[in-house]
């Protein structure tokens, strides 16, 4: 059973990504949210899992990553509020990704939203 999160921000998403992708590798933690900040020019990323597990996962990506964190925290036992505030996190992120990755229409979608390759039809038009 978890008892215990990881915190840790990385200046951009594919750093984020990357650590993401070792911590997961290296100990038997999972991912419960992220949020971008500045643009995503800063990411933190929240684990869970045991506490040794947190900090061999969260010493591997400081080790490994494509950039130093900017800051790491672990907290064994959390507090309630500390876990309601993870869980919103979590919840808020969810119901976000649900409605970027709805299908829109426009820009370079056809009909059925796949990406229409407007290069091709430039060259039809002698451009």
């Amino acid at each position: 059973m978890a008892n215990a999160y990881g915190f840790i921000e990385v200046a951009g998403v594919v750093a984020a990504t990357s650590a993401l992708d070792i911590m997961c590798k290296t100990a038997d933690v999972r991912l419960v949210t992220w949020e971008r900040k500045l643009g995503g020019r800063l990411a933190t990323i929240v684990i869970e899992g045991e506490v040794a597990a947190i900090k061999e996962a969260i010493d591997a990506a400081k080790a490994n990553g494509i950039k130093a964190p900017v800051a790491v925290g672990v907290l064994a036992r959390p507090h309630p509020e500390i876990v309601r505030l993870v869980t919103q996190s979590a919840e808020k992120v969810k119901s976000k990704s649900k409605q970027e990755w709805q299908p829109k229409k426009g820009g370079n979608e056809d009909d059925t939203g796949s990406i229409r390759d407007d290069r091709d039809q430039g060259a039809d038009r002698g451009d």
